[in-house]
């Protein structure tokens, strides 16, 4: 059976608070499948279906107050991409992770790293169980889930109902394929909003590379709104 590099290991009891029991799955979990790892997008898989659980169940309790409504934008905020890949990027999953090829910056590493994250959490679960994960997620998202007083609307929302409070039309977005391999693709949205110039931005889907124009643009209004 394989063992684990002692730097993961260490890595794991301090970033994580968990101690594997099975070096061999805290291996698996660590080799993306750029590496050749086969069972990489299965834990991946798994871990998000952990981690949306967990976290969902903590924001029920922590805001008892909060309608379904409020409790689905705060969940969105703590599970998406973007959140996995700062947590990744915080306790410095990339430098123990197998991910050949993978770019320093930019979209295709954001993407790696909230896989990475997500198949690490699995990980944890299946070695520990639903405890073992709970005090992972825990420590990995609890300043976060206690911060979350104010659901933040996505930047496609917000612009949304800037235009339509304005009476103008909706905006309109145009998506095209930029560069980047299959497991890693980065996607290009420019958005149009009447009598506004247009406004661009990139992300490792549609839905962020839409958000991302969407947040430019609102900082465009912004920028002209304090000229």
């Amino acid at each position: 059976m394989r063992q684990a590099r002692p730097s993961r290991t260490r890595f794991a009891a301090q970033a994580l608070g968990h101690a594997f029991r099975s070096a061999e799955l805290l291996e698996r979990a660590l080799s993306h499948s750029s590496a050749g790892g086969r069972e990489f997008d299965r834990l991946e898989f798994l871990g998000d279906r952990v981690l949306a659980l967990i976290v969902a169940r903590r924001l029920f309790e922590t805001f008892p107050g909060d309608d379904e409504g409020a409790l689905s934008r705060r969940h969105h905020d703590l599970v998406r991409r973007e959140t996995l890949a700062e947590v990744a990027e915080g306790i410095g999953l990339m430098d123990v992770l197998a991910s050949p090829g993978v770019e320093s910056r930019g979209p295709a590493r954001a993407t790696v790293l909230a896989d990475a994250m997500e198949s690490l959490i699995a990980a944890v679960y299946l070695d520990g169980g639903m405890e073992a994960a709970e005090a992972c997620i825990q420590r990995l998202w609890g300043g976060r889930i206690a911060a979350a007083d104010q659901p933040r609307q996505d930047a496609k929302t917000r612009l949304q109902e800037w235009a339509q409070g304005r009476g103008l039309p909706l905006p309109a977005y145009a998506v095209e394929r930029g560069t980047g391999p299959d497991h890693a693709p980065a996607f290009r949205a420019t958005v149009i909003v009447a009598g506004l110039p247009p406004a661009a931005g990139e992300g490792s889907s549609k839905r962020l590379a839409e958000r991302a124009a969407a947040a430019a643009l609102l900082a465009l209004v912004a920028q002209g709104s304090a000229a």
